[in-house]
């Protein structure tokens, strides 16, 4: 069964998700895990994209939006919501839509990330995969 988590920015904090996206994504990438992100736009997509070339300070996340880079080649993709079958051989998927990707417990991991300005919809995610039995972790980060 998939384990959720919910990574929340704290109201003071400067966070906004998709900053928590990249920092999830670079704690995977270095676990060693195959990480699919999955926006709602394909502006959403290549905002993240930007994010994760400058997001580490000492060094890049590689990655590639998918569709255009080779699945094989690269741990990290990010789909930007047209995603009819995703890639198996991925095992965290991040989400930063406001629904609930319909192929999440294809996934070991799911990642939802939140900010002040998606946070009633991460409360209709959150009683969406509690009703259904999923196993939630709740990280608040500053």
């Amino acid at each position: 069964m998939t384990r959720v988590d919910f990574y929340v920015a704290e109201s003071a904090s400067r966070l906004d998700r998709y900053q928590i996206a990249c920092r999830v994504t670079h704690k995977a990438w270095q676990a060693g895990h195959r990480v699919l992100l999955h926006t709602a736009t394909g502006d959403e997509a290549r905002h993240l994209d930007r994010l994760l070339w400058t997001a580490q300070d000492i060094s890049f996340i590689p990655h590639g939006l998918l569709g255009q880079a080779d699945p094989t080649h690269n741990r990290i993709l990010i789909g930007d919501g047209n995603l009819a079958d995703p890639l198996a051989e991925y095992d965290v998927l991040i989400n930063l839509a406001s629904a609930v990707p319909l192929f999440f417990s294809r996934f070991v991991r799911l990642a939802e990330c939140v900010d002040h300005q998606v946070k009633q919809d991460s409360r209709e995610r959150y009683r969406f995969y509690r009703d259904r039995g999923y196993p939630l972790q709740m990280h608040h980060l500053r």
